[in-house]
Formats: structure tokens, sequence, C-alpha cells
């Protein structure tokens, strides 16, 4: 029944499911990133991008060192690769392959059992990216992703693009700083995170595949930079890492906030995915501290998260052809 005002979102409290070990952490190395994005401030690591794959195995990037992480269901990490990058979002193929959105080489692809990484898409018809950040696949196996670079409100340029392997479609263009995208659960509709506008657009997908009456669907405030990762729950209802607040806001179909995950430690929830034998646990990357949290909803809630793309069986893979 619907109900208005919606009561006060319940309040929970993540937990430390892992962090990164001190051997992995490259305490006292410079990083270029990080003179750029951290006013030269000492960074050992900066995670991002978490992604299931079959196994329950969480993979997860290190953006300002070019590494790729993997942590298994117990917890230990080991380091998948290391390359000259700076990758951001990760997601898995329904072929188990991985695809980074790497700020600087455009969108790349990992073989976790070789750790190899190389070019998938280097560029839109020779003109380089500004720097992509985020990506998704829907049902068929088409990518899409956000093209980031340093837009913002004072240059609100920013795209988000549709690849299905030889095609590249740029869906929109006027975008101060897109980051996380999802779809709903019928793929009608795009969730895009606009971290330096605070908000989440909504990005309706027409017949013709093109975006129409692009609209503001969530709008935020304060925090140090504002929406990052997005999920979907298999109620339709969306996930946002509020980064800069130490926050995770779980809306419902109709984006009234029903939860709200609370960091245990830093302020930077950057991303997050579903995981757990039911999908009904949050895990996080909180990057400031190098940590990945989790945290159980209630069960009258009934809060899980959507089956992901690479955990599908029957799907096309016109990616990794």
């Amino acid at each position: 029944m619907f109900t208005y005002p919606p009561p006060e979102p319940v309040i929970i409290d993540a937990e430390v499911f892992t962090e990164l070990p001190s051997h992995l952490r490259r305490t006292g190395q410079f990083s270029y990133w990080a003179e750029k994005n951290r006013g030269g401030s000492a960074v050992d690591s900066f995670i991002e991008g978490p992604s299931f794959d079959r196994s329950g195995n969480l993979y997860f990037v290190d953006i300002p060192f070019g590494r790729v992480f993997r942590a298994d269901p117990a917890g230990n990490i080991e380091q998948v690769a290391n390359y000259d990058g700076q990758p951001n979002g990760l997601k898995i193929h329904s072929d188990g392959s991985i695809f980074l959105a790497d700020y600087q080489n455009g969108i790349m692809r990992l073989d976790p059992d070789t750790g190899d990484v190389s070019h998938a898409l280097r560029d839109c018809d020779t003109e380089g990216f500004k720097g992509c950040n985020d990506l998704f696949f829907d049902h068929r196996g088409h990518l899409y992703f956000t093209d980031q670079g340093q837009t913002g409100l004072h240059d609100p340029s920013g795209r988000v693009f549709r690849w299905d392997g030889s095609s590249l479609d740029c869906l929109i263009d006027k975008v101060p700083s897109p980051n996380g995208l999802v779809f709903d659960l019928n793929e009608r509709v795009l969730l895009l995170a606009v971290t330096r506008a605070n908000a989440i657009w909504r990005l309706p997908i027409a017949s013709s595949g093109r975006v129409n009456k692009a609209g503001l669907f969530i709008q935020f405030s304060g925090g140090r930079a504002g929406p990052d990762g997005l999920a979907l729950t298999d109620t339709n209802g969306l996930v946002v890492c509020q980064t800069g607040m130490g926050l995770v806001w779980v809306h419902d179909e109709l984006g009234r906030a029903i939860a709200v995950v609370r960091s245990p430690l830093g302020l930077g929830t950057t991303n997050c995915a579903f995981g757990g034998e039911n999908l009904d646990t949050l895990f996080i990357t909180e990057s400031d501290t190098g940590t990945i949290l989790r945290a159980k909803f209630p069960p009258h809630l009934n809060i899980r998260g959507k089956p992901m793309f690479s955990h599908s069986i029957n799907a096309s893979v016109p990616l990794s052809k």
C-alpha cells in the first residue's frame, strides 16, 4: 500500500569483510593518480569496481596503481593483474572474461586465469575518450559505459556509450560527470549516477535505442563528491553509493529511501555488489581505507540483488569474439 510521506529509512551498520593486506599496499610509492586527484597526498591504494564471479570470488580494482584483486569467499585477497593503467569500473562477462573501464586506456579486457590485460575498445572513431569510469552489461551482453573524464557542472559534456562488439553508439553527451549505471529490470530505463551534480538521472531507452526524456530521478546533497556506484535489487529498487558521506542508500522502485548503510570506517563508499548465496548481502568498497565492507539487511525489508550478467548461462557473447 502506498503511504506518504514514506517511513524513515532503516539504518544498518556495515561490518568489515576484508581489507587489503599490508604486503599489497603501495605505502610510500609515488602515484600520478594521487598527485592529480589527492593534491599529492600519499595513498597506498584506492579500491573500486567490486563484482562477483560464479564461484563467489569478489574482483575489484586499485585505480592509482593499475591493479586488479580477487577476494575468495573467506576474504583472502590475491593480486590478479598489474598493468599500466587506471582501472575504475569492473564487470564480468558471462564467459568469465573481465572488462575494465580504464580512465587512461578506454575499455580493457582481463583474462582472470593468466592476468593478461588487453585493449578491447581504445577510442570512439579515433577520438579518445575523456576518461572511462564504470560499465554494465545488459542481458544480451551489450556493454554500456560512462565516459566521465574531468566533466562537471562547469563542463557538462560527459557521455554514456553502448557497445555491442562492433557498433558504438553515444546515448547522451551532455552529462556533468556520468559515473555508475544500471538498467531497470525491464531494461527500458537506464539509471545513471551523475556525481558532480549529486544526482541520479533516469534515461528512458526508446525502441529505436535512443535516449528520450532524460530526467532527474533522485537528488542528493552534501558530501565531498556524490553518487558513485549503483546496483539494482530484484524488486527494481536502486542502491546508491554516496561517496564522501560514508553511506549507501537503498531505494524502492519509486526512488524512496527504505534503508541506509553506514560505513564503520572512512567516508569513501565508492561502489557495491550483491553477493552471498541468495544475493542478500551487500559488499561495498571503502576506498579511503582499502577495505571491503558488507551489510546484511533485515528479513522484513526483502532486499536482494538482481543477478548480474556474469551469472548468465545462455547469454550471447558478442564482446568476446
